[in-house]
């Protein structure tokens, strides 16, 4: 639409100055605050500070009664010290937004204020500034402290750019489309010893190495074939000097599945093969194991919406349906616990990945993402 195309200009300074002052999980007051004077700009008074620590939520209600429904944008960077060369670097050396929510925030603001402008729907919109995307559950935080408790939130929707997919281009499940995320700390305990007399000691090391060994065999042997997995190992953490064996070790790793049986399962497999080995080795080893985020998971109908409003704005030969999901997490999940609703991937056209001091959100998504999310609106809420 000409309106939303006329705000793209608008959009891109408003990303740019995000872009440049990056701020991680729970720390994002600056940005907080720069949403919360946006969103006053476009008229929207009624906000909402008090479901995290940082972010905010936001009520645009449309010329007729209706439903509620809910948008949500990550507002959140990373502790990646960032490496392009560009005008509206991070200022702030060691965080960065590698993972395109300086652009997802713009996009839910230039949705924002065309909606605040144009309320020719039958409800309202709840605009969500999600915090804390990264590891430390910023929308399981949210959803606990009453966010779909005190508003009556029948749907929400989210959008996530995809770099290395085609631009502009929308990929859509009915049902699970990232898997869930959880992580594991194995402590090993031995007997410390020189390391010229090994056998007056416990090998810490020696016994950390197998049980990496014997964790690989959990996807090849413990979950069915037709069932994701991915159980890897991060980090080992042992010994000080060349000349002593360590009496202690960690090893740390996370799990990716789809399927709550199957975490389950990788979980009571990482104890007893963690300690069984350990056993075998005359030391002892104590697993702590944590659930972060559960697997996102579509709801049809929702799915079908989003299907339908992506076509509308790019056409049906630019809307994949029920790609393959990714192994990777997204805490939209608790969420969608709460409320149906759908979760979808903008393709970014050719570049470094998510994650990487390379990455670098591609500007021409901003107007796709608003057209999206207004014609989600209208799906739901009707028009005129």
């Amino acid at each position: 639409m000409d309106s939303i195309t006329q705000l793209k200009n608008e959009m891109i300074s408003w990303r740019h100055y995000i872009h440049s002052h990056p701020e991680t999980a729970f720390e994002e007051t600056n940005t907080t605050q720069f949403i919360i004077e946006k969103l006053k700009s476009f008229g929207i008074s009624e906000l909402y500070t008090d479901f995290a620590p940082t972010g905010v939520v936001g009520i645009i209600k449309g010329n007729k009664e209706g439903r509620m429904i809910a948008l949500r944008a990550d507002i959140d960077a990373l502790d990646i010290t960032e490496e392009n060369n560009i005008d509206y670097c991070s200022t702030i050396h060691g965080k960065m937004h590698a993972c395109g929510h300086d652009g997802h925030t713009a996009t839910l603001l230039g949705t924002a204020k065309y909606l605040s402008q144009h309320r020719d729907f039958s409800g309202t919109v709840v605009v969500i500034f999600q915090p804390a995307e990264e590891n430390e559950g910023g929308g399981r935080v949210m959803a606990e402290n009453g966010l779909f408790d005190k508003l009556p939130i029948e749907a929400v929707y989210g959008i996530h750019n995809q770099p290395n997919m085609a631009l502009n281009h929308f990929y859509i499940n009915h049902g699970a489309i990232m898997a869930s995320y959880d992580i594991f700390e194995i402590n090993v305990t031995g007997v410390g010893s020189h390391a010229a007399a090994p056998h007056l000691g416990k090998d810490t090391i020696l016994t950390a190495t197998q049980i990496v060994n014997g964790l690989q065999s959990i996807v090849s042997r413990n979950a069915d074939p037709l069932s994701s997995l991915v159980v890897s190992v991060t980090q080992i953490h042992s010994g000080d000097t060349w000349n002593v064996l360590p009496q202690q070790a960690v090893i740390r790793g996370t799990v990716r599945a789809f399927s709550s049986d199957v975490q389950d399962m990788a979980e009571s497999r990482i104890k007893q093969i963690a300690q069984g080995i350990a056993s075998t080795f005359d030391a002892k080893a104590e697993v702590n194991y944590q659930r972060r985020y559960p697997a996102t998971i579509n709801y049809a109908k929702q799915a079908d919406i989003a299907i339908s409003a992506a076509r509308k704005v790019v056409g049906d030969d630019n809307v994949t349906i029920d790609p393959p999901p990714s192994m990777g997490s997204e805490d939209f999940a608790f969420m969608l616990q709460k409320v149906p609703g759908a979760y979808v991937w903008l393709g970014a056209g050719q570049g470094a990945n998510l994650h990487n001091p390379a990455y670098n959100f591609n500007d021409e998504l901003l107007t796709t993402g608003v057209n999206y999310f207004v014609q989600i609106v209208y799906q739901e809420l009707g028009k005129g």
